[in-house]
């Protein structure tokens, strides 16, 4: 019986990660300090139908060792609307030692793809390469919708830069693909 439950939660489990569709829509990068921190590019590139990849490169112009984060989650409905998440957390302590929750996942969904792992001071450039939104990293269940994640950084409690990035989050058994 217990092998039975056993193979029942992995198809399920299987079942939900083939129905999820989890992709970026749209990226917007603004630089509010040009003498600090410039964008060299920042755009989205299809590969396929499900598989859009962010690429983002820019480049700190001055040694940084006090970078605060402020992230905000907000969902589509008739216009983004706060949904949720609005932490500020500051990256130097948080690349020391992980001690934010939210943080800690946003992070985890694309240290892989970033040079940005390294404690503080950062200067020189910073690059977010070829990543693409893992299903499997994302640890917090989400409705289906339209997302942005809104991250503003600060640099010694100015503000320096703005990253939006907007996704698309959609988990429906019903619209999976037939395996043939």
């Amino acid at each position: 019986m217990k092998l039975y439950l056993i193979c029942f939660l992995f198809i399920v489990e299987a079942t939900l990660h083939n129905a999820l569709v989890f992709k970026f829509s749209n990226v917007i990068c603004e630089s509010h300090n040009k003498s600090w921190f410039v964008f060299n590019h920042c755009r989205l590139k299809a590969v396929s139908r499900d598989r859009i990849l962010l690429n983002m490169e820019g480049t700190v112009l001055h040694p940084v060792s006090n970078v605060q984060v402020h992230i905000k989650v907000f969902k589509r409905a008739s216009g983004y609307k706060p949904w949720l998440y609005d932490i500020q957390i500051d990256a130097c302590r948080f690349l020391k030692r992980s001690y934010n929750p939210i943080a800690k996942i946003v992070y985890g969904l694309f240290r892989e793809f970033t040079n940005i792992n390294h404690t503080c001071p950062f200067v020189g450039p910073q690059i977010v390469k070829d990543f693409y939104l893992k299903p499997e990293l994302l640890l917090l269940p989400l409705p289906t919708g339209d997302y942005m994640l809104a991250l503003r950084w600060l640099f010694f409690n100015r503000i320096q830069f703005d990253t939006n990035v907007s996704f698309v989050f959609v988990e429906d058994i019903a619209t999976k693909k037939k395996v043939h």
